[in-house]
């Protein structure tokens, strides 16, 4: 009897009421209310739902989904070399007579030489691989698609997200499973960031950013 008292007064009071952690309602929105049909008298609904039999079920229009296999490998070198030399001399030799004899020929001897030699190296590899669900937020008349999407995790040691937009083409979604490669997307834009104890304990600290800033070393 105890422990059903207490499960009531748990579950009526607000104080214990259990409450999502911050930013899971961005994460995980929930669905807007379906908009009932005003009845027209008739039975087809192509916004039910249609799918034509030439076309299918293929993503054509405005708010279609459209999965983007993320294949991404970029591979860069770059390489730079320079070198320099250059060498001079300057000599008098002064008279053996006369008021200028006493001067020294190997005083008035000069000479200079300075060099250069400088090389540069730098290599780049990145790989990004994966999917992420997009919709189509606009149709255009030359076959095209703009899309965007986004992908947001909440993890217990803070949240992760992928974020992607670019053009399609219309011809390139494949049929059966309506997946685009991303480097079939035109103006692509992918962006894979984070927040947490994970990713707060990778960076520097703030005191030795500041001393490697003023530093001249």
């Amino acid at each position: 009897m105890g422990s059903l008292l207490w499960a009531l007064l748990v579950s009526a009071s607000p104080a214990f009421a259990r409450k999502p952690p911050a930013g899971f309602e961005a994460a995980a929105p929930l669905p807007a209310p379906v908009t009932p049909r005003a009845p027209d008298g008739s039975i087809f609904n192509a916004s039910l739902g249609y799918s034509p039999l030439v076309s299918g079920s293929v993503a054509r229009n405005v708010g279609d989904p459209v999965t983007i296999l993320l294949v991404e490998n970029t591979t860069t070198s770059k390489s730079a070399g320079s070198k320099t030399a250059r060498d001079g001399g300057f000599s008098i030799n002064p008279p053996t007579a006369g008021p200028l004899s006493f001067l020294d020929p190997n005083a008035l001897k000069a000479s200079g030489q300075s060099s250069f030699k400088g090389d540069g190296t730098a290599t780049q590899t990145s790989a990004f691989s994966g999917t992420v669900g997009v919709t189509i937020a606009e149709v255009r008349a030359n076959g095209t698609a703009l899309v965007k999407g986004e992908k947001r995790l909440l993890l217990s040691q803070g949240q992760e997200w992928i974020q992607f937009s670019g053009i399609i083409r219309l011809a390139d979604i494949d049929p059966q499973t309506n997946t685009v490669r991303s480097p079939q997307v035109a103006d692509a834009r992918m962006e894979y960031a984070g927040n947490g104890a994970i990713q707060r304990a990778g960076r520097e600290g703030w005191l030795s950013r500041f001393f490697n800033m003023i530093s001249p070393f």
